[in-house]
């Protein structure tokens, strides 16, 4: 071909692409003419017009850029396109049709554009070959590919049936979640098996019960899929919503008899006229759990003997997934149960810290673990702060839980040092592992837990920390900076016979601290050390409340469904300064517990707490009494006042008093029992060296009538 014609073709080409649009109307009158089946759907019609404008569109600019016709590709949602209208049930023949109707069209218009152009007949016979034979190479070449397209799709639709049954094996049940899991048998079932299907369960199998108990047959509405968008009619049915079958009917007499049947005519949940349903029983381990129905109304072909086989497969694999959820979530529902009844409810009152905690249970299929935290008041105005996991998910590391944080209670309540309470955990988790079992087939698994305990004192604002193979805490200074402490590690709590250790560090007043287990920072898709970046950053962002905190890092760390048990637990330190503190040091003389009856009194004077003299007088008196009779120097008197008066007396001395009943004739040995009828709680703490007698009395403490009787 010439340069001529070449630019006389090219000049068309590129009027007539500005104005596309009427080349396109034009094109589609003949389609809606000739082949009017191509807009009885709009799923169809809309296929076809993007088609339409694509072609056109690409075939004109090819022409207007002189581009051999080798290379003017076919639109890129071509070949898409085609499979798309497979799909739809349109024929081969009357997409070659609708091709050819096409090209004439645009064909026709091309030349008879280009003598508007020119007066040179042989120019216009030259171009006018030239277009024949481009368009027509370019629509052979489009109209094969998307012919393979089309007959690939129609092959592959012949093979679904095959598919179906294996990707019901990979699809159904890839959780432990009873909704979900039917949804899954919805979701594969509607994609090209059925237009609706619905899936009841029995509301008696969904609480743990294999058999109704009743007459009535009652299902609950689980899963509803419609095969496309258009379908999604509000069904008649919501989700979990009770129903009741109708006597007699199909749904009925599965449930009943436990067979499938097949049947023609019917109307679907909302109230739509179908032409063919399938009614097929969910059965597992001899039960009957429910009933999924597939109905097809946009699909013109009526359900066979083989789609019947189909669906029958394919609901066995789902009730046998459904009865593994519903008897696991039952198992996890129990599970998580008993561990928030072990956990505290409510922060107990005190004024060392301001707390907030939060606990989320795994959200796969790991089940519930036995993370735990706690907090503990302590005497002499202290507190411990207690995080722990136990090895393993479900009843028995609940349980275990449960017995860990009874055990810290009460080594906590006899005033252990972090690293002597962990060393007697240890004994306790190592103790049901010497006890055999009568039973061979009880068997409970390995028995592990992690702990971190620290106690913080407002007095001294320090803070002794020790840990059982548990990540290390996060501090927060009250500049924002945040670092993680450095604690001994310390062996996991159930190996025995290794020892642990204590750190003590000083908190400013205002200070974080944040305790967690290591599913907060551990992830499938990060390490420990992302995680503790991450934390660092979630920590140093400013917010109002501990409660804010507490959301801004689960929200930060965690996805939806966390892969194990989170305990987090927030921290910020509080001080008890000098106006609230009174210390004295007495001297190992009778003659100082006068001295310190007198130093009582002046202070409870300047505290306002003038009603607790006398009571707290004579508990100080008795308390330094047996400190200079039994005790040894150094010998220090201190009050707190806290939410109530604390009196303290140390000595030098590890021997710890012991209350006893005095006889009528002796002169002694009533100072404890008198301490123990004045106080609300009192005690004994030993430190390295020495101890620390205490007794706490209340702001509306009155003395007792018969704090002297018999």
């Amino acid at each position: 071909m010439d340069d001529q014609a070449d630019r006389l073709v090219a000049r068309v080409a590129r009027e007539l692409g500005a104005r596309a649009d009427e080349l396109i109307a034009d094109v589609e009158k003949a389609l809606r003419r000739e082949l009017p089946a191509l807009w009885e759907t709009p799923e169809i019609a809309g296929t076809v017009s993007q088609n339409v404008a694509e072609y056109i569109v690409t075939g004109l600019s090819g022409l207007a850029s002189s581009a051999d016709p080798e290379l003017i590709e076919p639109p890129p949602a071509a070949l898409e396109r085609a499979r798309r209208l497979a799909r739809y049930g349109m024929s081969l023949a009357t997409m070659l049709r609708a091709f050819r109707l096409a090209q004439g069209v645009v064909l026709d218009r091309l030349i008879g554009e280009l003598p508007r152009y020119t007066a040179d007949a042989p120019l216009v016979s030259r171009a006018t070959r030239y277009v024949i034979a481009t368009t027509t190479g370019y629509v052979d070449r489009t109209s094969e590919q998307d012919v393979a397209a089309f007959q690939e799709e129609r092959d592959r639709r012949r093979q679904w049936r095959l598919a179906m049954v294996n990707e019901a094996g990979v699809r159904i049940g890839t959780t432990l979640d009873v909704a979900r899991t039917t949804q899954e048998l919805a979701d594969l079932a509607a994609e090209r098996f059925a237009d609706v299907v619905t899936v009841d369960l029995l509301d008696s199998a969904l609480h743990g019960e294999d058999t109704p108990v009743t007459d009535r047959l009652v299902v609950r509405r689980i899963a509803r899929a419609p095969a496309a968008a258009r379908d999604a009619r509000p069904p008649s049915a919501a989700a979990w919503q009770l129903v009741t079958c109708v006597d007699g009917s199909p749904t009925a007499r599965a449930l009943a008899t436990g067979r499938p049947t097949r049947h023609q005519g019917d109307r679907s949940p909302d109230g739509r006229r179908v032409h063919s349903t399938l009614v097929v029983p969910l059965r597992a381990r001899g039960s009957t759990l429910g009933v999924a129905e597939f109905r097809r109304h946009r699909n013109p072909d009526p359900y066979d003997d083989e789609d019947l086989l189909l669906a029958q497969e394919i609901a066995a694999r789902a009730a046998v997934a459904v009865d593994n959820a519903r008897r696991y979530t039952h198992a996890r529902a129990t599970a998580l149960t008993l561990q928030r009844s072990l956990l505290p409810r409510h922060a107990p009152r005190q004024s060392a810290v301001e707390v907030a905690y939060r606990y989320l249970p795994a959200g796969g299929q790991a089940g519930v673990g036995g993370d735990w935290y706690d907090v503990i008041p302590l005497s002499g105005a202290r507190v411990a702060l207690v995080v722990g996991d136990v090895v393993g998910h479900g009843i028995h590391a609940a349980a275990t839980m449960g017995r860990l944080r009874t055990a810290v209670r009460t080594l906590a309540d006899i005033d252990l040092p972090p690293d002597e309470l962990l060393t007697h955990l240890d004994d306790v988790v190592l103790r049901p592992s010497g006890e055999a079992s009568d039973d061979p087939d009880e068997y409970l698994g390995e028995t592990g837990a992690t702990c971190l305990y620290a106690v913080y004192d407002p007095v001294s604002r320090r803070c002794t920390l020790a840990r059982a193979g548990h990540v290390p805490p996060a501090l927060t200074s009250r500049d924002g900076t945040v670092e993680l402490l450095e604690l001994p590690p310390g062996p996991p709590l159930g190996l025995g016979g290794l020892p642990f250790e204590a750190t003590e560090v000083e908190l400013p007043e205002g200070s974080l601290i944040a305790l967690f287990t290591d599913g907060l920072i551990e992830a499938r898709d990060h390490d420990v050390d992302a995680g503790l970046t991450r934390l660092r950053h979630a920590l140093a962002r400013p917010e109002t409340s501990l409660e804010a905190i507490c959301d801004t890092v689960l929200e930060a760390m965690l996805p939806d469904r966390p892969d194990d048990d989170v305990a987090l637990l927030l921290a910020r330190t509080r001080a008890l300064g000098a106006r609230q503190v009174a210390t004295w040091d007495l001297d190992a003389d009778p003659a100082a517990v006068a001295r310190a009856r007198s130093h009582v009194s002046r202070q409870l004077g300047d505290w306002g707490l003038e009603e607790l003299g006398f009571t707290a007088e004579l508990v100080v008196s008795e308390l330094a009494t047996n400190a200079i009779r039994y005790g040894r120097p150094p010998i220090r008197l201190r009050l707190i006042h806290d939410r109530g008066l604390l009196c303290e007396v140390s000595d030098g001395s590890n021997t710890t008093p012991h209350q006893r009943r005095a006889r009528v004739s002796d002169e002694g040995g009533r100072g404890l029992l008198l301490v123990a009828r004045l106080a609300e709680h009192w005690g004994t703490r030993h430190a390295r060296r020495g101890k620390t007698v205490w007794a706490e009395l209340s702001e509306s403490a009155q003395f007792p009538a018969s704090a002297f009787a018999g």
